[in-house]
């Protein structure tokens, strides 16, 4: 009953997720195509765009009409009508359509940043999931040793070489291992359901990869690399655009002048006379000069300027570090497969025909299957650790979106 019960638990149907199969580039161009993050993306775009035409906009002009009674006459009136039009002479409107330029390169960088963030987020989702499915896979594999133990013991048995105590020793073994790959089933259907959402999936996939990261850039790849990542780009265009609108402000002792023409027309109710308006209008700066956008503008490029030295500099240190640890822990995890891995089937070989021919315990047999285990765990481990640097190296470069 209790090998029936295995069986059936290993046959356990794993339909929830095997019905898509995805690779990490599948992943990664199904949540680039959710409706949801080009609305996002286009909607920053479009803001961004109007502020631009905003700024290419000349002024309204002006229609005035005027009506007035003259004396005690009501046929005697005053009429007159007169277009005016602003006109920039300072060259504020050229700068800050300039500034609104920047704006717009800004929020291109900040969907860039979005974009990277968003596709760093989906591999590890993904290779979280390929991780736990590579569990899955050893531990069902692992599990399944317990029923080639349990035809030995049998034999032996038969034999009177097995006691009550192997057994009952191998029983517990076998629950241990049930509960243990449902455990791991469990943690698998989580990572492929969050996985399923990033991507909009209707059902959970089944992802195909490789969980070791391949080999990094160069350390001058990458630091080349970090001069256009997104974040650093939109800094750098918020700089500028500031700027641009500090100087815009600082010619607000510049008037804008109003030009105006019209025409004029006086009734007495006698004789009527016609005649040609022109008008000049223009502000006097004597209080309000743009000062104080002046100096919030010039405070906006200062605080620009300052956080992308700061986050330039961070960023530096931290891609040394990091490429330092993403590299060793490919070059330990690589080895550690090479070293330890490799050599697992022909030790259980070797406990299993020794567990046969009597000259080992069924203990001795179990350690063996428990610690070929623990070593491919332990391998998958240092792989994931090492995709997951790989993965964090790409966004602190913009590695996936720069051609060095």
């Amino acid at each position: 009953m209790r090998a029936m019960f295995f069986v059936v638990l290993l046959a356990l149907p794993l339909a929830g997720w095997t019905q898509t199969v995805i690779t990490e580039a599948d992943a990664i161009r199904l949540i680039l195509e959710r409706a949801e993050v080009a609305d996002l993306e286009q909607g920053a775009l479009l803001a961004a765009e109007a502020d631009v035409a905003t700024a290419r906009q000349w002024p309204n002009p002006s229609l005035s009409y005027s009506r007035e009674s003259l004396g005690s006459s009501p046929e005697a009136v005053e009429e007159s009508w007169m277009l005016s039009q602003t006109f920039d002479l300072s060259g504020r409107r050229g700068l800050r359509r300039e500034a609104a330029g920047h704006r717009l390169v800004m929020a291109q960088a900040d969907n860039a940043a979005r974009h990277a963030e968003r596709v760093a987020a989906t591999r590890h989702s993904f290779h979280e999931a390929l991780y736990r499915q590579e569990i899955v896979r050893l531990t069902e594999v692992w599990s399944r040793h317990f029923a080639q133990v349990e035809g030995m013991v049998e034999a032996l048995a038969a034999a009177g070489e097995a006691s009550g105590y192997d057994r009952r020793r191998l029983a517990r073994e076998q629950q241990s291992a049930a509960a243990r790959l449902l455990a791991q089933r469990a943690e698998l259907g989580r990572e492929v359901a969050r996985l399923a959402a990033y991507t909009g999936l209707s059902v959970a996939p089944l992802v195909v990869g490789e969980l070791a990261p391949p080999p990094l850039p160069t350390l001058e790849e990458a630091m080349q690399c970090l001069e256009q990542r997104p974040d650093l780009r939109a800094l750098t265009s918020r700089a500028e655009a500031a700027e641009l609108e500090g100087r815009a402000a600082g010619r607000g002792a510049i008037p804008d002048v109003t030009l105006g023409i019209g025409s004029k027309r006086v009734d007495n109710g006698l004789t009527a006379e016609d005649g040609v308006m022109f008008s000049v209008s223009v502000p006097l700066p004597l209080f309000d000069r743009q000062q104080a956008g002046q100096q919030r503008a010039r405070a906006e490029a200062m605080q620009a300027r300052g956080e992308l030295g700061l986050m330039r500099a961070h960023a530096i240190g931290e891609v040394q570090g990091l490429r330092h640890l993403a590299e060793g822990l490919r070059t330990t995890a690589a080895d550690y497969r090479q070293r330890t891995v490799t050599e697992l089937p022909e030790l259980i070989r070797i406990a299993e025909a020794a567990y046969q021919g009597g000259e080992s315990s069924l203990l001795e047999l179990l350690d063996a299957y428990r610690s070929a285990l623990e070593t491919e765990t332990e391998a998958l481990e240092l792989e994931r650790r090492a995709r997951l640097a790989y993965i964090e190296f790409d966004l602190l470069t913009g590695s996936t979106q720069c051609k060095p």
